[in-house]
C-alpha cells in the first residue's frame, strides 16, 4: 500500500511517527513521510532513505490576535500545498501523529478522501486531533484515559510507538536484580533542553541529602544550558554524581535506575512504563492545557508514580520525599510492579496494524 505519515514538529511527533514509518517499510508498504522541514526535525530524519514532502507550517496561537490570524492563514496554505501533492500519488491511508504539522496532511487527506488515523500521545489531546478526530477513520490512544476527552472519537488504545534504538537496546540489558540497589541510584531528567527548577532544587536536595549520609547516586540530564552549573553544585557539595546535557542512549540509565525523577511528556512517560521505572513527576506548569499534570496522574492513579506541583516542590519536601522512597522499598517494588503493567511492549506494531486495517483497498 501507499500510506502516507505526517509526523513533523517536536521529536515527540517525529521519533514515534519515524518508529510506526519503518515498521509499515517492513511489513512491504511504501511510505511517505510529511514533515514541515524545522530544523529540530532533521537530526531525527537523517536515517530515514524513504521519500520525505516538506510543507511549511506554524503553530496556532491562544486567543484572537494578529499572530493568530497569520497562523490560520499558513494553515490554511499548507492545506492547499499538501493538497497538491497528495492528489499526484494519492495514499490509501493517512496516519497524523498530531500537532500543527499535522494539519495540512489532515486538511488535504480529507478534500481527497483519504482516510486519516490519529495518534494521540498524550491524555489529552491537542487541538489538531480534536479538530479532526470527529472525521477520521480512527484515533489511536496513548492513554485509556483520552476517551473521557474524545467521546465522539473512534478510538483504540494502542499505547506509544517508542524509538526503535531503545527498545532494541532493551533487549540486550541483562537482567535486573530485584530490590532496591545500595547505594540507591536517582535519575533525574528535564527533557531535551532541561528543567532549571527542577536542576536547581535537585542540587539543594541532594546536597542535604549527603549530610544526612544516605547512600545514594545519581545521573542528571541538564539540558546544555545547566549542565556546568549543576556539575559544579554536585562538585561543592560531594555529591556522586554523572552529569550530561543530553543523551539519546537512554536504555542503560532507565535499566540502572530505581527512580526517576522527571517531567511528564507523553513519550517519558512510555518510556519509563516500557522499563517498569517508578517515577516522582514534576509535570511543567505551562504546558499546553496542562496536559502533563494529566499523563502524570493516569500513572499516578495506576500506582506507577507519584506527583508533585512545581508550585510545590522544595528541598525540604523532597529530602524528606526520598528519605521515605529510600526507606520503604517494598512501596518502590509495588510501583515498579505497577508501571511494568502499565508499559506497552508492541505499541508501534499496534499502530502499524490500526494504520493497515483502515487503509482504502487498492
Amino acid at each position: 500500500m501507499n500510506i502516507a505519515v505526517a509526523c513533523g514538529g517536536t521529536g515527540g511527533h517525529v521519533f514515534p511517527g519515524l518508529a510506526t514509518a519503518h515498521e509499515l517499510l517492513r511489513r512491504g508498504h511504501r511510505v511517505t513521510l510529511w514533515v514541515t522541514g524545522r530544523d529540530t526535525e532533521q537530526a531525527a530524519l537523517k536515517d530515514w532513505d524513504g521519500p520525505v514532502v516538506q510543507v511549511a507550517a506554524r503553530g496556532l496561537p491562544s486567543g484572537f490576535s494578529l499572530d493568530a490570524l497569520r497562523a490560520v492563514w499558513y494553515l490554511a496554505r499548507a492545506v492547499r500545498h499538501c493538497r497538491v501533492h497528495m492528489r499526484r500519488e494519492l495514499p490509501q491511508v493517512l496516519l497524523a501523529m498530531g500537532s500543527y504539522a499535522s494539519v495540512g496532511p489532515c486538511g488535504a487527506a480529507r478534500w481527497l478522501g483519504v482516510p486519516i488515523v490519529l495518534h494521540e500521545a498524550n491524555v489529552i489531546p491537542g487541538r489538531a486531533v480534536r479538530l479532526f478526530a470527529g472525521g477520521a477513520a480512527a484515533v489511536a490512544a496513548g492513554f485509556e484515559e483520552t476517551r473521557y476527552h474524545l467521546p465522539r472519537g473512534n478510538i483504540t488504545v494502542v499505547g506509544m510507538p517508542l524509538r526503535e534504538e531503545l527498545t532494541e537496546a532493551s533487549a540486550s540489558l541483562p537482567p535486573r536484580a530485584e530490590g532496591v540497589q545500595s547505594p540507591f541510584r536517582l535519575l533525574v531528567m528535564g527533557g531535551s533542553m532541561g528543567a532549571h527548577r527542577l536542576n536547581d532544587v535537585m542540587v539543594e536536595t541532594l546536597g542535604r541529602l549527603k549530610k544526612n549520609n544516605a547512600p545514594f547516586y545519581v545521573t542528571h540530564l541538564t539540558g546544555r544550558q545547566d549542565e556546568a552549573a549543576v556539575r559544579e553544585g554536585y562538585r561543592a557539595a560531594g555529591v556522586s554524581a554523572e552529569v550530561i546535557a543530553f543523551t539519546k542512549y537512554m536504555a542503560p540509565l532507565y535499566h540502572a535506575a530505581d527512580l526517576a525523577i522527571c517531567r511528564a511528556g507523553a513519550s517519558t512517560c512510555a518510556e519509563l512504563a516500557f522499563f517498569g521505572l517508578p517515577a516522582l513527576f514534576v509535570p511543567y506548569p505551562r504546558a499546553a492545557m496542562d496536559h502533563q499534570t494529566a499523563n502524570a496522574r493516569a500513572l499516578e492513579k495506576h500506582g506507577a508514580a507519584d506527583v508533585v506541583d512545581e508550585s510545590a516542590l522544595s528541598p525540604a519536601w523532597l529530602v524528606a520525599y526520598l528519605a521515605q522512597t529510600m526507606n520503604h522499598p517494598e512501596r518502590l517494588q509495588r510501583m515498579r510492579a505497577a508501571a511494568k503493567h502499565e508499559g506497552v511492549r508492541n505499541g508501534t506494531r499496534a499502530l502499524a496494524a490500526l494504520v493497515e486495517s483502515c487503509a482504502t483497498t487498492p
